[in-house]
């Protein structure tokens, strides 16, 4: 549907089942993980099991967990790095994908792209404001893209690492229960 958009041959990176408890809905993949066709193949997937206490192997069952990015293939490169996941593919496959997975499921949502179509009521705020009423939602919670660039997010606010991190853990542990 958006070959002619993006301008090279889409390969969509998503993993489901109907028995995956855990749910990671991010932005789109990175040009390593187009590359690979793995998806968080890549110093983010990396930190995003140290966040969330899962392995690498537990990361990318998908039996286990359901990866689905608001946009299942890479975008390409924008200045300063990549482009935004495509429009079109959420609106597309989301609704389909997720009426298969257990409606109790715990579900993360990794940058503002997924947070902003899931937790539409907070839309307004800053991505650092969602993060810190992560209690207010339930089985949804809101993370920062575990990119480079969250060191910065972590220095800046350390309650994430004291009290975000240990929680999630927490709930991660109990939803594969």
């Amino acid at each position: 549907m958006c070959e002619k958009a993006l301008g090279f041959a889409p390969r969509p990176v998503v993993q489901f089942s109907a028995t995956a408890r855990i749910l990671i809905i991010g932005q789109a993949p990175g040009s390593k993980v187009h590359a690979s066709g793995i998806p968080w193949d890549d110093k983010s997937g990396e930190r995003l099991c140290e966040w969330t206490g899962l392995s690498n192997e537990q990361l990318h069952d998908p039996a286990l967990v359901a990866i689905v990015p608001m946009g299942f293939c890479y975008p390409g490169k924008a200045s300063g790095g990549d482009k935004p996941p495509r429009p079109e593919c959420a609106p597309l496959w989301h609704d389909r994908v997720l009426s298969l997975l257990p409606e109790d499921r715990l579900t993360l949502l990794v940058g503002t792209y997924a947070q902003k179509r899931y937790l539409p009521a907070t839309a307004k705020d800053r991505m650092v404001e969602r993060i810190a009423r992560w209690r207010e939602f339930g089985n949804t919670i809101p993370l920062p893209h575990p990119s480079w660039r969250s060191t910065m997010f972590m220095r800046k606010h350390p309650w994430f690492e004291t009290e975000v991190v240990p929680d999630l853990q927490r709930r991660v542990r109990e939803a594969l229960d």
